[in-house]
């Protein structure tokens, strides 16, 4: 028995070299519906040189933020949603190495005592015993059953399961970059409502003196008490606002922790303003998107892993081909074993369907159908991610323009602001041009933070959708994933 055990890698080989028959088609990736160029990058963006691509893995770098690199790196290590995926993929390991299990012979061992006694008064061959008798045997028997993948089912079986690791691992990626990016964009909606804080922090400052204009001015005579009670109300409604970000801001730093595993109340991220602008992101030509985005390496491989089905499906119209055999004692005594009480069998059969009433046809039939439907979601997962990156070079394109003007519109809102003053202690107008026009620069200034917001988000979103610093040679390879391990079984 230990020297059967000792040669099952040998036996796995021989049965491994024997599925020289791979039924169904061998993999060949569809095509993708690609186009030459992105149609928003020719209107002025810069395409990526190799010099200029995203940092490979933290493609947060170009945000040059110490504490978002801080917070992003930690997502890898504690955020739940890519532990499950990680999870999630050392399964689809084990599925693999379930499947390779069927290369070997399945050997199982059993020893049985049975005890005899034969009375005295037993008839044997018409005659009484003279005398009773006792005996025990004692029989030790190794049992194997060998499947040979002569038709290479077993084969497509681990092809399909490597590929589908693949996938797994594509999708522990695609979690990884869903939750950075979510992260990030967290991170820049926080911090935008800390600028909308010092923002409002200034307006009243602001307004303040503008509360003292009015009350020196009702003090020497020369407006009325209304003019001080607009400027009071004008004050007090800004610093509500001003308390109102806090919700908002405690709701993202909320999120963030979350996002890297941890209690809201372990994280308290200190207040910052937001940059002026975010870094440009460099393109890429369309064709690379397919090897930069994991939800695209995941859904090709997802077509190899139905393609390998087919295989299996057509493999099952063929003989089944099998080995059994037998091999033990039977003695007196336990030990030591009489070599001369040996006893082994060997067997093999084939056996085939010869009617089903259709039932392998139709599994075949699904599996191709099944196959040809994740062609159309792979093309399907390619045409989205083409959108997406032309959307968030759009927005950026047009946001960036729209902010130019915001820029020159604060500007103007601010000089309107202090003439209107100068008018206003000239006694040449009523306060409330200087109300509309405070109300109008703070409405102005508001909008150009949300645009800047836009920005950094969309810059986010376009990082996202040109796959981060992912490529797909950093998936497992197949060979690694298919290949059979070698060990010594435990017997």
């Amino acid at each position: 028995m230990p020297r059967i055990g000792s040669r099952l890698p040998f036996l796995a080989c021989l049965g491994a070299s024997l599925a020289g028959c791979m039924m169904g088609p061998d993999y060949v990736r569809p095509a993708a519906p690609i186009a030459p160029h992105f149609k928003e990058a020719k209107k002025g963006w810069k395409l990526a040189d190799p010099a200029d691509a995203l940092d490979r893995g933290e493609w947060w770098a170009v945000y040059h933020d110490a504490k978002l690199a801080s917070l992003l790196s930690q997502v890898e290590v504690s955020n739940q949603t890519v532990k499950q995926a990680l999870e999630a993929y050392h399964n689809s390991v084990a599925l693999i190495r379930e499947a390779q299990a069927n290369y070997f012979p399945t050997v199982t061992n059993s020893y049985s005592a049975t005890y005899q006694h034969q009375g005295s008064g037993t008839f044997t061959s018409g005659a009484v015993a003279a005398r009773s008798s006792t005996f025990t045997t004692f029989n030790p028997v190794a049992n194997a059953t060998w499947d040979l993948d002569v038709w290479g089912r077993i084969g497509r079986q681990v092809e399909s399961q490597a590929a589908a690791a693949q996938v797994s691992a594509a999708d522990l990626q695609n979690a990884k970059l869903s939750e950075q990016a979510a992260l990030a964009t967290a991170y820049f909606d926080m911090r935008e409502e800390d600028s909308l804080k010092a923002l409002l922090d200034r307006t009243i400052v602001a307004f303040k003196k503008t509360l003292t204009i009015t009350q020196n001015q009702f003090k020497a005579g020369t407006v009325s008490q209304g003019d001080v009670i607009t400027a009071q109300t004008q004050l007090l409604q800004t610093e509500a606002q001003a308390i109102d970000t806090g919700v908002a801001r405690a709701q993202f730093e909320h999120s963030i922790a979350i996002l890297i595993g941890r209690p809201p109340s372990d994280l308290s991220l200190t207040p910052a303003e937001l940059p002026p602008y975010p870094p440009r992101v460099p393109a890429t030509v369309p064709s690379l998107l397919l090897e930069r985005r994991p939800d695209i390496a995941a859904a090709e491989r997802q077509m190899q892993e139905e393609n390998a089905l087919i295989g299996v499906a057509v493999a099952n119209f063929y003989p089944d081909i099998n080995l059994s055999g037998a091999f033990g004692f039977a003695g007196a005594t336990p030990l030591p074993i009489s070599a001369a009480a040996e006893a082994w069998s060997i067997a093999g059969t084939a056996t085939q369907t010869i009617f089903d009433g259709g039932l392998l046809a139709a599994d075949l039939a699904a599996a191709r159908a099944t196959y040809a439907q994740n062609i159309a979601s792979y093309r399907q997962t390619v045409l989205t991610a083409f959108d997406q990156v032309e959307d968030e070079l759009a927005a950026l394109r047009i946001l960036a323009k729209e902010a130019a003007k915001q820029v020159e519109t604060v500007k103007a809102a601010r000089q309107a602001v202090q003439i209107d003053l100068n008018q206003y202690q000239a006694g040449t107008v009523p306060f409330t041009t200087v109300v509309t026009g405070e109300a109008t620069q703070l409405q102005d200034e508001e909008n150009l933070l949300t645009t800047r917001q836009n920005l950094f988000i969309a810059s986010v979103a376009l990082i996202e959708a040109l796959g981060g610093g992912w490529d797909a040679s950093e998936l497992p390879s197949l060979a690694r994933l298919s290949k059979v391990p070698t060990f010594t079984p435990p017997l």
